[in-house]
């Protein structure tokens, strides 16, 4: 069974083609990056696995169950998580506040409002789980508009996994961060466990080739290569139109 199987996918927005038959398929344990230049349909792409945007035309399979109309809630519940291109934490909450959001947000009873903050005890049992893994203890009580941009970009990675998901989807991650945190994020993300499938939209063409497995790079909405990254490097048409000719 594969994690992930996008067949014909086609995304119109009005007369606007975004993805003109976009196919992939994603091994379980799979870290797949994609690739493309600005436009090519990446995030799109990544919303209409989500669940975002419903696709025009094919079909989007998790784990081999069909997909395609599911709302986005009933996706993270079949095992989906993700962060999107734009920081979206909530600043004046403590990073223990915001894991813990996250982690009740799948529990029964979690539109029950007025309960007092820490009622899942479920919930409380993961986040520290997660403080623990990642030794966020000295972070925990720190409200997350004090922590430096890198540092926040890891958290909402960190948020994603609150729930255990299967496939992870992340919309590039280093996207603003300096060389230093660029590196941390990508031994961050090497060291994830390969119980998990991963997803990756990146630019940076080094992290890019030190985290995949597979590499698909997309070009008006189109699959235009895939394969390693020794593949994709030496695809010519890959070179003439991303990574340019001295690659």
């Amino acid at each position: 069974m594969k994690a992930l199987e996008v067949e014909n996918v086609v995304k119109d927005f009005g007369h606007l083609r975004s993805l003109a038959g976009v196919s992939m398929k994603v091994d379980q344990g799979e870290r797949r990056v994609i690739l493309g230049p600005n436009g090519a349909g990446k995030t799109t792409l990544f919303h209409t696995i989500r669940g975002v945007h419903i696709v025009t035309e094919g079909t989007v399979r998790l784990f081999g169950q069909d997909v395609t109309r599911l709302p986005a809630h009933r996706r993270v519940k079949l095992g989906l998580g993700g962060t999107f291109q734009i920081t979206n934490l909530f600043p004046e909450l403590t990073v223990f506040e915001t894991l813990f959001l996250g982690a009740q947000a799948l529990e029964r009873g979690c539109f029950a409002f007025f309960r007092p903050a820490g009622w899942s005890r479920k919930a409380v049992s993961r986040v520290r789980e997660l403080i623990d893994e990642w030794d966020l203890a000295p972070v925990q009580d720190a409200f997350t508009k004090e922590l430096s941009y890198g540092q926040q970009r890891q958290l909402e990675v960190i948020l994603a996994m609150t729930g255990k998901p299967r496939l992870l989807l992340l919309d590039e991650p280093t996207a603003g961060l300096s060389p230093a945190e660029t590196a941390s994020m990508t031994r961050f993300l090497s060291g994830l466990s390969r119980d998990m499938t991963i997803l990756l939209i990146e630019h940076d063409m080094d992290v890019a080739f030190e985290v995949a497995d597979q590499v698909t790079v997309l070009y008006f909405g189109e699959v235009l290569a895939e394969g390693t990254c020794a593949e994709v490097q030496r695809d010519g048409r890959v070179r003439d139109i991303y990574l340019g000719q001295q690659v």
